[in-house]
């Protein structure tokens, strides 16, 4: 049943064609993040170039993303979504046309993919502030609790539906005429996403007039941004932490999981199975984080140790995942790595809300988001590289092992286990 301040959020206008926006444009995602890796390892059966065009989208998106948190500070965030919304528009209507033609080619590839990343560079920071616009201060958390909760039941249909549409018009694999109509029918739901989003993120009327221009440039605001995060000793302790295992946790689970499933499982409609098992496990952990809040041993633990403990505990289930044979078995590791994901993305989002001043949380934001979609995937390359000679088996124990020493080191040697969800030791 929902609650009283529920209903007078869902009634807002505002708040709903944003939401409504953001859920079609968030489905829309799954289907990309299915069928292009597949769209590269049917082209090519190359991992080496799933790496790379892996990584041709994050080197735009890591280079320009804090000039994007920076610019949506100085302008309206409004106005820079609209403009990548169909900046991703036109990219994926040409690959969908490419694919309906049968004249993909790498190159080609190579260069959408460069621009799907440049135009996510400034959606994602001005995607995350918009919510303020649009929402009473009251209604933040509350609001921040239905987008994320609505992007994850994305994550856990949208690889579905994906697999399903690869199972009736073809995924490619077989390599005959209109074999991969799938992957093509997935690029365009995606384009049409974005367009029906950008309609209704036009209907919202935001309920402050957009930030005036700093007196500092756009150099300046990134600089403050990130002298402010490395005189925070807990924050500098757990950004550096996370930047580690994102670069070789990330970027190995980006490439190994398409792999994977090419390989061992079947196909692409196992990969999306998978997939959304992983966006199941993440919804559940995000209600068990929230529910947990109130109970007395996570009252005890500190935020810092109860990071490294989930994480030595992501470590040894990465490197159960190398003896693998079977789709359920893949499903029931991704959905207990999902349930994990979830429960401390919850924590890490409000641990960084809490501590930084609301003037300078979007460029601590993208700092942190700079970590994920930048350094992350951009391992990527390095991931496929290695995949020419060292196994499968042996990238998911490498970097299971890697995870569960970082933790283990951060534990007895960092400040990170004296870090608590309030104010930091410093």
């Amino acid at each position: 049943m929902q609650t009283p301040e529920r209903a007078v959020l869902l009634r807002e206008p505002n708040f709903r064609w944003l939401m409504a926006g953001g859920l079609i444009s968030a489905l829309g995602d799954q289907f990309t993040l299915i069928a292009l890796p597949w769209l590269v390892l049917t082209t090519t059966g190359n991992a080496l170039q799933l790496g790379l065009v892996i990584a041709l989208m994050s080197i735009p998106r890591a280079l320009f993303i804090l000039v994007g948190g920076a610019l949506v500070d100085r302008y309206s965030p409004k106005s820079v979504l609209m403009l990548s919304k169909f900046a991703n528009a036109i990219l994926l209507a040409i690959l969908t046309a490419l694919v309906f033609a049968g004249q993909v080619s790498m190159p080609a590839i190579y260069v959408l993919a460069f621009g799907l990343g440049l135009a996510s560079a400034f959606a994602i920071p001005s995607g995350t502030s918009m919510l303020p616009h649009v929402v009473a201060p009251a209604q933040l958390p509350m609001a921040n609790g239905v987008m994320m909760g609505m992007r994850q039941l994305t994550m856990l249909s949208g690889p579905l539906l994906a697999a399903l549409v690869f199972a009736l018009w073809g995924d490619g694999s077989s390599g005959q005429p209109g074999a991969a109509h799938g992957i093509g029918i997935a690029f365009a739901f995606d384009c049409i996403s974005f367009v029906v989003s950008a309609w209704t993120l036009n209907k919202v009327r935001t309920h402050a007039a957009p930030p005036q221009a700093a007196a500092e440039g756009v150099w300046q605001a990134i600089g403050a941004g990130l002298t402010m995060v490395w005189r925070d000793m807990s924050l500098r302790v757990c950004i550096m932490y996370w930047a580690l295992c994102a670069f070789i946790v990330g970027g190995t689970m980006q490439v190994a999981l398409p792999v994977l499933a090419e390989s061992r499982l079947g196909g692409a409609a196992a990969l999306g199975l998978i997939m959304g098992l992983h966006g199941a496990g993440s919804l559940l952990g995000m209600g068990i984080s929230g529910a947990s809040a109130k109970l007395k041993w996570v009252r005890m633990a500190s935020f810092g140790s109860t990071i490294l403990v989930v994480d030595a505990i992501a470590g040894a289930l990465l490197m159960g995942m190398a003896v693998i044979r079977s789709t359920w078995q893949a499903g029931a590791f991704m959905l207990l790595l999902g349930l994990l994901t979830g429960f401390i993305q919850v924590a890490v989002f409000s641990w960084i809300q809490q501590r930084v001043p609301r003037a300078m949380l979007g460029r601590a934001m993208s700092i942190f988001m700079f970590i994920f979609m930048g350094l992350a995937p951009l391992a990527a390359a390095i991931t496929g590289a290695l995949l020419a000679w060292l196994s499968l088996t042996g990238l998911f124990i490498g970097a299971g092992a890697f995870l569960l020493a970082a933790a283990s080191v951060a534990f007895l040697f960092t400040p990170m286990p004296r870090i608590t969800h309030g104010t930091a030791i410093d």
